[in-house]
């Protein structure tokens, strides 16, 4: 395996269409000299750019989830190929990998780290296929951790095989360079209080889909974005920020940071605090993580420290966003409650902007599936997507009771 300073990195993109991929492409373009792609997995809806993002960085393999979209990636890889004056034999045509398990055969793949930018717990069996090969992963997937945190935790083979890529995480990580384990106090995760900030529980009841969209900070897809609104998105980080750093929940806060520039703090016995601050670029956590434990060369612009600014921190609302409990009371209950919770998440918000939930109704949904669903400590892979599954069904059941009482 290449390590630091011993050059060219090969790497496996997993979701590599999305948000997260794509600027990882970008990292990937600004250091040829530090990193080689040689695989790609997405979903299969974006085919057109799965095969020009193959052709640019001529992968040896490329894996869609939805094996009818095999097929339409063969052709949209010659189109491709033509649109830029191509002739054949001057490109080599990558293997295809086609199905449910095909991210899962390729995060395997003879490489040095697997970056997993996938969304939902469908990134849980790459997570594992990648840490029990032994390659570096690169983890922007945290449905995995919440999941199958303990799963996950137990195919570590190394200290330093599992980095994270969220920017909190990124940050806290960076943070706890600077003291020892047995000198920190607390984890701060930051958060931008979303396009809701401000409001009291009462003046969330009638918002739409598309003003729950409208962050005001980051640019992500539709499920993060929601996540962010309801600030369900960073409860999952504190149960992700607890198993990754091994510290109690009683021990993770929360903070309202609205400018986005502080991405988390680690406050140490002595009282002193670190903070990692930077713009709101995921290209830098993404960089550090591709490359780590070594920084890129301006992968991401610093702040400009040239112009007067100001920095807001404010406690979290708990009445009105009471995601960050919820999430916290399922982390405390373990074994297969976030799987659950996450689960049922999923559905509630494909509801919420489908128009069959209320804003409100979401973690209203959730709690309640979180509070029946059974107990089990621990699970294998195949029994916590079996208390997935009925979590779905559970939250899905609630929605349609929901659907039919509505005046």
């Amino acid at each position: 395996m290449t390590r630091s300073g011993e050059g060219v990195r090969d790497v496996v993109l997993l979701g590599s269409t999305g948000s997260i991929g794509t600027q990882a492409i970008d990292v990937v373009r600004s250091a040829p000299d530090r990193f080689r792609v040689v695989g790609l997995a997405a979903g299969g809806e974006r085919v057109d750019l799965l095969a020009a993002q193959a052709l640019e960085l001529g992968v040896e393999v490329v894996a869609v989830s939805r094996a009818t979209a095999a097929q339409d990636l063969q052709l949209a890889f010659y189109a491709a190929a033509q649109s830029r004056g191509y002739r054949s034999g001057e490109f080599a045509v990558p293997k295809i990998l086609a199905g449910p398990d095909a991210a899962t055969e390729l995060a395997a793949w003879p490489c040095d780290t697997v970056l997993n930018g996938m969304t939902g717990s469908v990134g849980l069996a790459p997570t594992l296929a990648a840490l029990h090969a032994g390659r570096t992963l690169a983890l922007a997937n945290k449905e995995s951790l919440v999941a199958g945190g303990p799963l996950v935790s137990a195919a570590v083979q190394r200290p330093d095989q599992l980095v994270p890529v969220d920017s909190e995480h990124s940050a806290l990580a960076q943070c706890l360079r600077g003291g020892r384990a047995d000198e920190v106090r607390r984890l701060v995760l930051t958060a931008s209080g979303g396009p809701f900030r401000g409001r009291r529980r009462d003046q969330l009841a009638d918002v739409t889909p598309e003003q729950a969209m409208a962050h005001p900070t980051w640019d992500m897809g539709p499920v993060i974005t929601i996540n962010s609104a309801t600030l369900v998105n960073k409860g999952l980080e504190v149960v992700e920020a607890h198993l990754l750093f091994g510290m109690p929940y009683d021990r993770i806060d929360v903070v309202v940071h609205p400018q986005s520039l502080v991405h988390s703090m680690v406050e140490f016995d002595d009282g002193s605090t670190l903070a990692q601050a930077s713009p709101p670029d995921m290209r830098l956590p993404i960089g550090l993580a591709l490359g780590w434990p070594d920084r890129l060369p301006r992968p991401a612009y610093g702040l400009d420290w040239s112009t007067a600014s100001t920095w807001e921190f404010e406690p979290l609302d708990a009445e009105a966003f009471p995601a960050v409990a919820l999430c916290k009371a399922a982390g405390e209950r373990g074994g297969t409650a976030p799987a659950v919770l996450n689960a049922a998440n999923e559905v509630c918000v494909a509801a919420f902007v489908a128009g069959r939930l209320p804003f409100l109704g979401i973690l209203d949904t959730v709690a309640a599936v979180v509070d029946e669903c059974p107990a089990r400590e621990r699970a294998t892979l195949a029994e916590v997507l079996e208390s997935e599954r009925w979590a779905r069904a559970r939250a899905r059941e609630l929605v349609d009771e929901r659907t039919r009482v509505r005046p």
